[in-house]
Formats: structure tokens, sequence, C-alpha cells
């Protein structure tokens, strides 16, 4: 039987968690690190069966690790890659094309996709003797009253991403929101020191995990910052204005999500 080892390389730690959650039925190992610098290292490890990378990370870029594959097929070995990312344009599908990417998940990917890319490169989950009795099919969603479920849930956001799955969903959701309040410290540092691309790449990564969770206000507000910080950067602009105040709103959305979760 294969060892289907899978390696993660994403920065955010709520999509880390998703990617985690989904894959936990399909009897793979999976490690996840969150920069090229160290999935170079755990590829030199161990080998890998399939390889799935955000494109925007902090040390280096996805393009970077796949290059670095590319030009070390020893080091690669016979993994399957996968990019896993917001930005697939056209340009960008190109490239990772000629870098030897099989297969590209566009975030928010849903279950069924992440799953379906899975079995696709390692084949269906081996079968085993001591399954539960009487599973609960994925498509079963549960929408009976729960007074520990967040209020008004998205069902729509939950067939589509979760594949039904309202367990899942709710998993999801209190990682993400534990999540929120150290992305909002981290947000409140960088937007006083002024540090572009790390705002940025939380607005980037927000964007995504807000998307899964069908909080689509949320996630524009989270992708408008994002394009401005974006702009800025690449015309080696200052802070711009009106940053500052996409971000305070976004923070305090972020916050009032977190006030709606139940107490532990």
């Amino acid at each position: 039987m294969s060892s289907r080892r899978v390696l993660l390389v994403e920065d955010d730690p709520s999509l880390q968690r998703f990617v985690g959650m989904v894959l936990e039925d399909l009897a793979v190992e999976l490690r996840v690190c969150g920069d090229v610098g160290s999935a170079l290292q755990a590829l030199a490890e161990q080998p890998v069966d399939l390889l799935i990378t955000d494109l925007m990370l902090p040390d280096r870029s996805g393009q970077d690790l796949l290059a670095e594959l590319q030009a070390r097929p020893a080091l690669r070995g016979q993994a399957h890659l996968v990019a896993f990312s917001a930005g697939l344009q056209p340009q960008v599908r190109s490239q990772l094309q000629a870098l030897g990417v099989e297969r590209m998940l566009f975030k928010p990917c849903s279950v069924n996709e992440l799953e379906a890319c899975v079995e696709e490169a390692l084949g269906p989950a081996p079968l085993t003797l001591d399954l539960p009795a009487a599973p609960l099919a994925r498509n079963d969603l549960d929408t009976r009253p729960d007074p520990s479920a967040p209020p008004s849930p998205d069902l729509e956001a939950i067939q589509r991403n979760f594949g039904g799955d309202m367990a899942l969903y709710r998993g999801f959701r209190a990682a993400s929101l534990q999540q929120f309040s150290m992305d909002r410290a981290e947000g409140e540092r960088a937007c006083a020191a002024r540090e572009l691309a790390t705002v940025r790449r939380l607005a980037h990564s927000l964007k995504s995990v807000l998307l899964i969770l069908g909080l689509d206000a949320s996630s524009d507000l989270a992708g408008r910052l994002e394009r401005q910080l974006e702009a800025a950067l690449a015309a080696g602009q200052p802070w711009p204005a009106g940053a500052e105040c996409l971000w305070a709103e976004l923070s305090g959305q972020l916050q009032a999500l977190s006030a709606d979760a139940p107490a532990p």
C-alpha cells in the first residue's frame, strides 16, 4: 500500500486547519510547512506523494519552491504537484504548468474539490475493517437548531464548501474564530508599524477564510484592502490613504464574529 504522504505548504493557520480536517478521513500522512525553506527541508528528510503549495508565502513564493523542485528532480521524487491559491490568473497558470503543476485549486476550494484532488493523485482511500456503525452521509445536512451553533449559519456555503457536513463547518468556524483574535492583534501591530506586506498577507488569507465560511461581504472587504496594499507595493508607494480605515472596519467585523461565538 502507498505511503500516501502529503505535504501542505501554507502559512495561514485557518487554511492549514481546513485542509487537515478534510484529509482526516482520506488515510494520508499530512505534514504542514509554513514557508519554502521548511518545505525544502521536509522534502530532504522524507519524500512525499503529493505536494500542495500556496503561492504567497512569507519567505519566498510558491513558484520559487516549484522551480527549486524542477531544478532538483531527486528532491521532488515522484510527488504530484498542486497549486493552492486565490491568484490563479491565466499567466500564472501557464507559469505553474511549465513548473510541473498538475492541478490547481482556487481558494477557497470546497471539501469535494480538495478530496477529488487528493484522490486523483493518490487514488481512493483504502477501506478499513473498523468502520463506524451507520455513518451519516456527508450530504445529509443537519439543519436542526443547536444552542452551541453560530447564529444563522450560511447553509448554502455549508453545502457548497463543506459538502453539507455541518460538523466540519462548525469545527472549522470555531478554529477560525480563535485565529481571528490573533490576526487582529497582528494587524494592529503591522498597521502601527506601516508594514504593507504583512497587512497585505493577512488580508489575502482572511479573504479566503471568510469566503469559505460564507461571509462574502467581509471577504470582499479583505479583498479591497489586499488590492489597495498590493497596488501600493507594486508602485513602491508608502502606506496608502484609507488602508487603516479599511483594516479597522475589517477588524471590527472579525471582533463581532468572535463575540457571537459560544463560550467554551
